[in-house]
Parts: structure tokens; sequence; C-alpha cells
């Protein structure tokens, strides 16, 4: 396998980064990983658009988006893969030991590996930490992926492919790597994005093609809903079968059915196109 650093492809065997990369140090970083589809990358520039604002965010120097195409169309170029997982990962550099940053300047890598299809259903739990609604990384795609990886492993040890988090306040939030929407009386609902969920690249896109409502929602919603589905990158829509112990019989429901089917369409149409 060969993938970008910092200006090149090379060899995965033989590319380096900094063990001192403030990425790896402290996880200050940000990153987006990218659907590709026989080597076209799905939805490309918004994902650009967000890896810039998380950046920012973070206090970055904004990621040379031209170089960054050139590494994707390159590291898709020389890996071959049906469906793969593209990851674009834009670090502070090698710095000091400690929070402050270095001046070497950014690290980029992007990389590819091979994906599976996912199926229609799946199951998912609800975890008892929180997310920050008001934190200095709230809305950024950041490197800082631990509580994540402890809330993910709870949710595989019981069977599930996602945990959901709600908020400080109670209110319904996210998946580790997914956005959540529920149907409550045929009406299809997804947190927004001040619950301190990420804006995610599917959820815009399913929330726009549906005609979703961004309505803040307890978390308990959950308990209620008629239909339940996740959405992300590699997720595309996928229904809910089972959240903790309750059953949800026949999903896909009606709405998730419907949602799923616009979605693959249109996205069908957007990657025959030019993939943004």
């Amino acid at each position: 396998m060969k993938l970008w650093v910092d200006g090149g492809l090379r060899e995965a065997e033989t590319a380096r980064v900094s063990v001192l990369d403030h990425g790896l140090t402290v996880g200050d970083g940000v990153f987006e990983t990218i659907k590709a589809v026989h080597g076209r990358p799905f939805a490309l520039q918004p994902h650009l658009d967000r890896l810039t604002r998380s950046a920012r965010g973070l206090g970055l120097p904004d990621p040379d988006l031209d170089e960054v195409r050139r590494a994707c169309a390159a590291v898709l170029e020389a890996n071959p893969l049906p469906l793969g997982r593209l990851r674009i990962t834009y670090t502070g550099g090698p710095s000091p030991l400690g929070s402050d940053r270095g001046d070497a300047g950014p690290t980029l890598v992007v990389a590819v590996g091979e994906a599976a299809p996912r199926p229609d259903t799946t199951a998912v739990i609800t975890v008892p930490w929180t997310r920050n609604e008001r934190g200095a990384l709230t809305g950024l795609k950041t490197t800082s992926y631990a509580e994540n990886v402890v809330a993910l492993a709870r949710a595989h040890e019981r069977g599930a492919s996602e945990a959901l988090f709600g908020n400080t306040v109670g209110r319904l939030c996210e998946g580790t790597g997914s956005n959540v929407f529920v149907v409550l009386d045929g009406r299809l609902h997804t947190p927004p994005v001040a619950s301190g969920c990420l804006a995610g690249i599917t959820r815009a896109l399913v929330a726009e093609w549906s005609g979703a409502e961004e309505t803040d929602l307890p978390l308990e919603a959950l308990d209620d809903a008629e239909e339940v589905f996740l959405t992300s990158t590699l997720r595309d829509v996928q229904a809910v079968s089972r959240i903790d112990a309750r059953e949800l019989p026949g999903a896909p429901g009606p709405v998730t059915a419907k949602a799923m089917s616009v979605f693959a369409e249109r996205a069908e149409r957007m990657l025959a196109t030019d993939g943004a």
C-alpha cells in the first residue's frame, strides 16, 4: 500500500511521521474520512471545507487544499479498491513535548484502506458519558478520539456497532462516528448542531434530501421513536434494529427505507458526475 506523507507517495512500510508529532503526543490534529467508490471520492469538496473549518478551530494554518486534492488522487490511483476509506489527517506537526506547538509546520498524511459494504440494519447502545456541547473542540473533527474508542469498545462488548451519546443537559446528540435520525409520529428528526454533534456531510445530504427537521430532543426520545437510523460516510443510511434492550421490529421502517433509497440514488448520481 502507498500513502501520502508530506509531499509525496511513500510505501506504507517505509513512511515516517515524527514520534514528536503533536497529533501523536497530544491529539493536536484534524481529519476527514471520505468514501471512495472505484477510485472516485464521494462529496470531496464538502469534506475539504470541513477540514479547513476544523483546522481553523484548532488554530492550525489552513491546509493547502490543492495539495490535499493531489494527494487524494495519487493515493486512490496507487491503491485501486472497489470501496475504500480515504483518510486525510492534518496535524500540528513536530513539536516540543507538552501542549505548546513547535514551528516546524503541519503534517499531512493521506491514506486509503479497503472498506466493506455495511448491512442494512445494526444494533446500538446508549452510554452514560456525555458530549460537551460547549467544549473547545465541539463541532470540530479532531484526532482526539479516545472517548469514542472507549464507547465503541463497550458497544462491541454488547453486540452493537455504535454507541449513542446525550449531551451535558440530557439531549440526544450523536454516535461515536455517526449522526442519528429518529422518526416520531411519522416525522423525521435529527439533533441540531447546537446539541454538540458533528455537522456530518452525510447528515446534511440526508436531511436535505429527506426533509428531516433539526429538533432538540431528549435522549429519551430513543425510547419512543418508531424508527431510528444512523448516517455516516461509510454507513450511508443504516437502520437501527435494536437500542440497548429495545427491539425495533421491521427495521428498516418505511421512512428509513425511503431515506435509504433516495440517498443511494442521489449519491450514485453525484458520483457519476464529479463526486462532489
